[in-house]
């Protein structure tokens, strides 16, 4: 299984205990569904179903205990209700903390319609593409609305953002990502910024994307529109098909990733080996006695070596 959490040793330590609690947590008060969000904090999203026997999301919670939190709440308040942004029950509640976003579903709850909910709700509407979240969409399946910013922390940035979280609430089947080129310009270069930006492709995580003929570019005073009419000449084939530059993005983001696995490995074995070595040392007088014996069988069949050695000489003179 594949580690997806934190890195830093006291966030680690934390994920790995809710990591090892069961599929479906039951939650009986108010207060146990604040400290269950709490507990989970902001790494992945968190998906509550209010009024729901723990069976109706089992399944879904073991296929996707990797990616998201999953529990139960049977007993709450209307205030609970007005928190978590429900009106009606049943219903299953997703929180995505690290975005500030939220979500209902309240049916129908067949396995099928359940796990669409949860995948859509896995990422943000709009991603911020990074090698954490570029993972995650490879995952994911769905083709990308991908665009391209000078960056992301400048005010028109902002505003065209929640215009793309609002196009991505009316195509769920496609995710809505965006990059920086101040900040991932490696990345971004891959897809020939030539054009003015802000630009919109569609790509689908591979070597290829697809250009929108006439919305090469989604500058503009009205930006919504544009948006819109990129995502309609996608629809209607109205695309150019082209080629990512330079060597495989997917390629080199997992080399990256392999990278980091390779170093933590490393911290986390050497961690191991000085606690060993620190409990190791009130016992260091028992392990004088076996080191000496094995140095004297060392010492022994040395010499039993050299006296054959030294026979097998005579018998050739």
């Amino acid at each position: 299984m594949e580690y997806r959490g934190p890195r830093k040793s006291d966030l680690l330590v934390r994920y790995l205990r809710k990591y090892a609690a069961s599929d479906v947590t039951m939650l009986d008060s108010d207060s146990a569904i604040s400290n269950f969000v709490e507990e989970a904090s902001t790494f992945f999203p968190i998906y509550i179903g209010f009024g729901l026997n723990n069976s109706t999301i089992e399944n879904i919670a073991v296929k996707y205990k990797k990616n998201a939190w999953f529990s139960v709440a049977k007993d709450f308040s209307e205030d609970a209700m007005v928190s978590y942004g429900f009106d009606k029950v049943p219903a299953i509640v997703s929180l995505n903390p690290s975005y500030n976003e939220r979500s209902a579903f309240y049916g129908p709850f067949e396995e099928k319609f359940l796990e669409d909910f949860v995948k859509q709700n896995l990422l943000p509407l709009a991603v911020p593409v990074s090698r954490e979240t570029l993972k995650l969409m490879k995952d994911d399946g769905r083709k990308m609305a991908l665009t391209i910013v000078e960056d992301e922390n400048e005010d028109r940035s902002k505003e065209l953002i929640k215009l793309l979280k609002a196009a991505a609430s009316e195509n769920r089947d496609l995710i809505f990502g965006y990059v920086s080129i101040k900040h991932m310009e490696e990345f971004a270069e891959k897809f020939d910024i030539e054009t003015k930006l802000p630009k919109m492709i569609i790509w689908d995580k591979n070597d290829e994307y697809l250009s929108v003929v006439g919305s090469e570019s989604i500058d503009g005073e009205d930006e919504a529109t544009l948006i819109n009419k990129f995502v309609k000449g996608y629809r209607e084939g109205r695309t150019t098909k082209k080629r990512t530059s330079g060597p495989s993005l997917m390629k080199a983001m997992n080399r990256t990733f392999n990278l980091k696995m390779v170093l933590i490995f490393v911290f986390v074995m050497t961690v191991m080996i000085l606690i060993q070595l620190f409990f190791s040392k009130g016992s260091g007088e028992y392990q004088r006695v076996p080191t000496q014996n094995h140095a004297a069988h060392a010492s022994s069949s040395v010499k039993e070596v050299e006296s054959k050695e030294y026979k097998s000489a005579e018998k050739e003179d």
